[in-house]
């Protein structure tokens, strides 16, 4: 077991450093060597990671000695080739941000990678660990009688700015259901425990990126959407996506509902996002209504302000980065989130993606992807 767990990281855009923040404030950790390519994301990560080195390369960072552990943040369609690398000549024990994977053709490659990598591989789903949304599944079952239907709502503000505006493209970012939504895909197969089998949804590009132009390009992604996903034990879910919705009080709302009651969480955005005028930002809140007795009991779920100031995801980044760590040091056994996971979350999301696109559900089978009539 490592006296401290030494990370490497890959990619310090705005996600990698809200990681460098909350791997800051873990006992016993620190970054040791960076790759990060963009002269001002890395200026920015120094501040953040000051005793870390900078490498040129991903091969110029798994030569660094003093490593434990590795975390990938860059763009989406760098993940798998990166993952390779690291294959090939470091196996670490790696934390890569979802999506795991953007194009069905990455498929054979992430197969042969997960039969042969030999330490954990824990996908970044933040989305699991945030405090209201964490009490919402612990108490779910309980609460509903067995989950019947699950919605689940975000209203936000648009993609914002990345280096190259990757995040404007479908071939780059997988498309908003894949590059965005695989957290809601990820919360429904583990708020539900059970695997989906068809996938439908409507979507559009109604009011974002719309006057911008890239090397000459518009971009093509979604900027709002519907998606419902039937299940194998015949519970069904739906999520909500608005891209031009930032006035919410709540960023994203989470309600399930079974034949003994209801439980919702409500989770704010940033709070770098709330307008001072309107004083301090909500608080996350947990709401059980049962059918009987009725009664709804609303719980605040308050988040410490040193870990909400570390990053825009209501303090998930820390609490998954403690759990991740847990597994470096061996006090953990597995990784909480799988490749399998990570998989799976992204097969959903290309699914939607393909009946936005068709207008024609999608059944999954295994990690095939085939369109049936709606």
């Amino acid at each position: 077991m490592p006296a401290k767990v030494r990370y490497g990281v890959i990619g310090c855009g705005m996600m990698g450093q809200e990681h460098l923040r909350n791997i800051a404030l873990l006992p016993d950790t620190e970054v040791t060597v960076i790759f990060e390519p963009d002269a001002g994301m890395a200026e920015a990560a120094a501040r953040f990671a000051p005793l870390a080195r900078f490498a040129n390369s991903v091969s110029e960072l798994l030569e660094v000695d003093e490593l434990d552990c590795i975390l990938i943040a860059s763009p989406n369609h760098c993940h798998v080739p990166q993952m390779e690398e690291i294959r090939r000549k470091r196996p670490l024990p790696l934390l890569v941000e979802k999506p795991l994977f953007t194009d069905p053709k990455d498929v054979a490659e992430l197969e042969a990678f997960k039969a042969s990598y030999p330490a954990p591989v824990w996908v970044a789903m933040e989305y699991r660990y945030m405090p209201p949304i964490a009490a919402l599944i612990e108490q779910a079952e309980t609460a509903t009688g067995g989950i019947k239907m699950l919605t689940i709502r975000e209203h936000r503000f648009p993609f914002l700015d990345k280096v190259g505006a990757w995040n404007r493209f479908n071939r780059y970012s997988g498309g908003t259901f894949v590059e965005k939504c695989c957290h809601f895909f990820d919360l429904m197969r583990l708020i539900m425990q059970c695997e989906p089998v068809r996938v439908m949804a409507s979507a559009g590009q109604d009011a974002n990126h719309k006057d911008e132009v890239y090397n000459g390009e518009q971009p093509d992604i979604l900027d709002n959407g519907y998606v419902i996903v039937d299940f194998e034990n015949g519970a069904r879910a739906m999520l909500e996506l608005c891209m031009f919705a930032e006035g919410s009080r709540y960023q994203e709302e989470v309600s399930a509902v079974g034949p003994e009651g209801k439980i919702e969480a409500f989770v704010p955005g940033p709070g770098r996002f709330w307008p001072e005028h309107l004083g301090e930002p909500p608080v996350p809140l947990l709401v059980v209504s049962p059918r009987h007795p009725k009664g709804p009991r609303q719980i605040d779920i308050p988040v410490d302000p040193m870990i909400l100031d570390a990053g825009d995801h209501n303090g998930s980044t820390f609490y998954q980065h403690e759990g991740f760590v847990a597994v470096v040091r061996g006090e953990k056994q597995a990784p909480e989130v799988t490749l399998e996971d990570g998989w799976r979350a992204v097969e959903m999301g290309l699914a939607a993606q393909q009946s936005a696109r068709t207008g024609q559900a999608v059944t999954l089978r295994s990690q095939a992807l085939s369109s049936v009539a709606c």
